[in-house]
């Protein structure tokens, strides 16, 4: 039985598996803000930016200033923060990116989580008001990150090799185009040469030129497009057979390996898409921790 239901049947998770993976689970809170923490992990961590949020939002109140509402959208793609009536996303967190999700186990509407910027890669601490249920908050986005990790590994990682198998063959053929046009050019190089000698010296009329020509050992000379086929020479005696293309092995006349689809080493992904599956990948392997801890140490942190 796997992770998720062995914890749904014990009431540990909230939600069924379709809920957040078809759609997302809305819940309503207050947002007292976000700060920037030094680590992405720890219940000292959350609890200093608690406390530091907690006091800017007595200032604020003391200023006549409410704690603007806001409605989470938690699926496995992501937690959503959104404006309640226009709809508005304010802040997208996506699952790899969360580290650590906590609720205050003494005020039981406090919860907060660590997630990593997208844009400055600064690990930001968001801290929520609910109506008691900052538990159940916890736990969904922990179901959730829990079905997006796996769902990475059973289809995408079956997709990422796929991609890379494929972007290996696409960039193996463009260095076989490029190194065929070149070997093109230096073969045609080679026949316009032949074709100027053999014209400069019928107009100087010192040789003759006759077909197929010998050079001065009696042997027919190389010619690119000639036939390789065995022929006897001058002497009587016979020419070694030269070796076909398809008889040469491992190197091709400069020296490069042949391409083999079959044999074809995983290519680079674009920048961008290399990038991000290597953001995901660590941000999966670095996991979510779920803790539950106690965020009120003193009169100042009491609710209000």
């Amino acid at each position: 039985m796997n992770r998720a239901f062995s914890r749904k049947k014990d009431k540990t998770w909230m939600h069924t598996p379709e809920a957040l993976s078809k759609h997302y689970i809305p819940y309503n809170a207050k947002f007292l803000g976000s700060t920037e923490v030094e680590q992405p992990k720890g219940t000292e961590v959350v609890r200093d930016a608690v406390r530091k949020l907690k006091f800017a939002r007595h200032i604020k109140k003391s200023e006549g200033q409410k704690i603007p509402k806001v409605e989470l959208q938690i699926s496995i793609y992501g937690v959503k923060i959104l404006e309640p009536k226009t709809k508005e996303i304010q802040h997208n967190c996506q699952l790899h990116r969360i580290s650590f999700c906590a609720d205050d186990k003494t005020d039981k509407r406090i919860f907060t989580f660590i997630c990593k910027d997208s844009e400055s890669n600064k690990h930001l601490c968001y801290v929520f008001d609910s109506e008691k249920c900052a538990e159940e908050i916890t736990l969904t986005i922990g179901q959730a990150f829990d079905l997006a990790y796996r769902k990475f590994l059973e289809s995408g990682g079956k997709d990422v090799e796929t991609r890379k198998q494929i972007a290996g063959m696409q960039k193996r053929i463009q260095d076989l185009e490029t190194e065929n046009m070149e070997l093109k050019n230096k073969v045609q190089d080679l026949e316009n040469r032949l074709r100027v000698t053999q014209v400069s010296s019928s107009s100087a009329g010192s040789v003759t030129v006759t077909s197929p020509s010998t050079d001065i050992f009696d042997m027919i000379p190389f010619s690119p497009i000639s036939h390789q086929s065995p022929s006897p020479a001058r002497n009587g005696t016979q020419l070694p057979t030269v070796p076909s293309r398809t008889a040469e092995i491992k190197r091709d006349l400069f020296g490069a390996e042949p391409f083999d689809p079959f044999n074809c080493g995983a290519g680079d992904f674009p920048p961008d898409i290399q990038s991000k599956l290597d953001e995901m990948q660590e941000g999966f392997k670095m996991g979510l921790t779920l803790e539950g801890t106690v965020f009120c140490l003193d009169p100042l942190d009491s609710r209000c």
